[in-house]
């Protein structure tokens, strides 16, 4: 169950005199990118299967309305000495491969709707905005994209990270909530917290179609 406290609400109300943050978007100037969705996290969770309708029907929406669907895998990076040291040589080198192998987009899980027109990126560091990680910044910005919709998995560890990242590029950033997953309610809501706080907006995906809809009708 996803939650931001009311005093954060109230807070930011205080601060620019509405509840959220960006009240309207042009879905062709927004893309929506799904975080690491890949058996690896798929087929041991039942929190990133809950995801995937919710995922599916983002991706469905703002492709209809001419906005651009990102899906982002991870690449394969030899573990380095310092993450070997921190998570043990068995589990970074499993960390290190959960993205799989051959294509990226023969990697994404197979309960993704994906069409043959979006975008399949590899990112090679928790964030695809870190520097050298990937090439999506630059793909999305050829195509004059300002608002960045991020869903996916682990809500508290590579969707944080491409949260803040994005949004330090500029990028106006919508994390969507219920379309993102983590191992537990608290992680995947301490995430919440910190990007409504200074990242970015928290919307639901029902929240989210809404404002697909109404800047497709503008």
């Amino acid at each position: 169950m996803w939650f931001v406290e009311e005093r954060e609400y109230a807070r930011h109300e205080a601060r620019r005199g509405r509840r959220h943050a960006f009240e309207h978007l042009d879905p062709r100037r927004t893309a929506l990118a799904v975080v690491d969705v890949v058996p690896f996290f798929v087929r041991d969770s039942a929190y990133v299967r809950g995801i995937v309708p919710r995922v599916n029907l983002l991706a469905a929406a703002l492709r209809s309305a001419g906005g651009v669907v990102a899906w982002v895998v991870p690449g394969y990076v030899p573990p380095s000495a310092k993450d070997r040291e921190l998570f043990g040589d068995e589990i970074a080198e499993r960390y290190a491969r959960s993205g799989g192998d051959g294509p990226p987009r023969e990697r994404l899980d197979p309960s993704l709707a994906v069409a043959p027109d979006d975008l399949v990126v590899e990112k090679t560091a928790r964030s695809a905005w870190s520097p050298g990680s990937s090439d999506l910044p630059a793909l999305l910005a050829a195509r004059e994209v300002d608002t960045l919709l991020v869903t996916g998995t682990v809500t508290n560890v590579c969707v944080e990270h491409t949260v803040r990242d994005a949004s330090a590029a500029g990028l106006r950033v919508i994390l969507v909530a219920d379309a993102c997953a983590a191992m537990r309610d608290q992680d995947h809501n301490a995430t919440l917290h910190v990007v409504h706080r200074s990242y970015g907006d928290v919307r639901p995906t029902a929240e989210v179609l809404d404002l697909v809809a109404s800047g497709r009708r503008d």
